[in-house]
């Protein structure tokens, strides 16, 4: 069975890695005599870090005699469709499937956020194009809710979840042996700092540059800043840090799904920006607090019945600091367990799909 995956793979993003990973670890699963080609920014990386074949995404020649080729493209997951941080991002990832669609093969949307989508032109292509795909799995209810709004009716639609919400726990022994080449042996709190560069940002880090701080001065903690996505995070981790009077560890290395979800495990609580470092914290059963740059964020803290400690633009330090004492004395993730057990398994259920749809003949 031939499958061709398209979306934002082979760009050192920690969270898009985890989605071709753990969207991989349950496709292989479910289809017994499985082929992928990834469309990747980088497709050695990706063949490296995978062990799947990848073509060049603008290797628009390449990618069409894939399709061809194949039984099955799979888009997604991530928020591909929205016009937001690119407008250029939503007409790739349609041309893309109009390709398949073109030569007749099936189509589905993985575990997809969609939009926010603005503009005539782009809500009507959209709609033309996805009312034309075989299958659409999305992330969260807000999406279900863009397509609604789209007048994306003819295919099956189903709202799942996240397709790293599916990968296992790990051992906490990849985090600690990388926690000790960094930290010196201390008795406090160890806190996660997952971030990324957004608008607004100067305000938000003066502001989290305080929290952190007052965090580590009253309570003897650690702040680690884990990068979600290499080696933008770690840039914005260390203009934070050059904020603060105290000395928190930047980690500057490149590292793995595993070691990732093994160092947010390592932590009594995680304050995030990146959605996935959150949704890791959520596998990891640590207490997290998210601070919202997009919809998704609120979708996915609403999902565990949390709620974002606000946006860029009105996050305060008093906020965060308050925030971060409260899940420090409760020793253990507020996220409702019977739900993530409930994501986990609508998680699992795209890649499912995803194997009915490549064996229908």
């Amino acid at each position: 069975m031939k499958i061709v995956v398209s979306g934002y793979y082979g760009s050192k993003n920690g969270g898009d890695e985890a989605m071709l990973s753990a969207m991989l670890e349950v496709l292989r699963e479910e289809v017994k005599d499985l082929s992928v080609t990834v469309i990747s920014l980088n497709p050695e990386y990706t063949k490296r870090r995978h062990n799947v074949d990848a073509v060049p995404w603008l290797d628009i020649w390449t990618i069409i005699k894939k399709i061809h080729a194949a039984d099955l493209l799979i888009s997604g997951g991530g928020s591909l469709l929205q016009n937001v941080t690119s407008g250029r991002s939503l007409y790739y990832y349609l041309t893309i499937i109009f390709f398949a669609l073109a030569f007749g093969r099936r189509v589905m949307l993985y575990a997809q956020g969609i939009g926010p989508i603005r503009g005539v032109l782009a809500h009507k292509l959209t709609n033309l194009i996805l009312n034309h795909v075989d299958l659409i799995t999305v992330r969260d209810s807000g999406s279900l809710e863009e397509l609604s709004r789209l007048k994306i009716t003819r295919p099956k639609i189903y709202c799942t979840a996240d397709p790293v919400l599916a990968i296992k726990p790990v051992p906490l022994e990849f985090g600690k042996k990388i926690l000790a080449r960094h930290v010196k042996a201390s008795g406090g709190k160890v806190i996660g700092v997952a971030i990324r560069h957004w608008l607004e940002w100067e305000k938000f880090q003066r502001e989290l540059a305080e929290a952190l701080d007052r965090l580590t001065e009253t309570n003897d903690a650690q702040i680690i800043f884990i990068p979600m996505k290499f080696p933008e995070d770690i840039r914005a981790a260390q203009s934070i840090a050059a904020l603060m009077k105290t000395s928190p560890v930047v980690l500057e290395e490149e590292f793995t799904t595993r070691e990732i979800l093994s160092l947010v495990g390592c932590m009594d609580v995680l304050i995030g920006v990146r959605l996935h470092a959150l949704i890791f914290a959520g596998v990891m059963n640590v207490p997290m607090l998210g601070i919202s740059y997009d919809p998704k964020i609120e979708r996915f803290l609403g999902s565990v019945n949390e709620k974002p400690l606000g946006n860029f633009s009105d996050v305060t330090a008093d906020k965060i600091f308050a925030a971060t004492l409260k899940k420090l004395s409760e020793h253990k993730s507020s996220c409702d367990d019977i739900l993530l057990k409930e994501l986990g398994d609508l998680a699992r259920k795209n890649a499912k799909l995803a194997a009915e749809l490549a064996h229908v003949r």
